[in-house]
C-alpha cells in the first residue's frame, strides 16, 4: 500500500500536469477543456483535504 507521502506526490504531479494540459486548450477546445476542469477539481479537493497549500501549485485560479 502507497505511503500518503507517495499519494500527495503522485497527485501532486496530476495537478500540475493537468494544469499544464488546460492552460493552452481552454480557447481552443472547451469542451475537452470542460471536461479536465472537472478533474482538476476533484484533484484541488483532494489534495486540500490532504493539507497541501495549493497557493503555489494552483496556475488556474479559479
Amino acid at each position: 500500500m502507497p505511503s500518503a507521502a507517495d499519494i500527495i506526490k503522485d497527485y501532486v504531479s496530476e495537478f500540475s500536469r493537468i494544469q499544464d494540459w488546460m492552460i493552452p486548450i481552454k480557447n481552443v477546445a472547451p469542451d475537452t477543456y470542460n471536461s479536465m476542469h472537472k478533474r482538476y477539481l476533484e484533484l484541488k479537493v483532494t489534495l486540500s483535504s490532504l493539507g497541501v497549500n495549493l497557493t503555489e501549485l494552483d496556475r488556474i485560479k479559479e
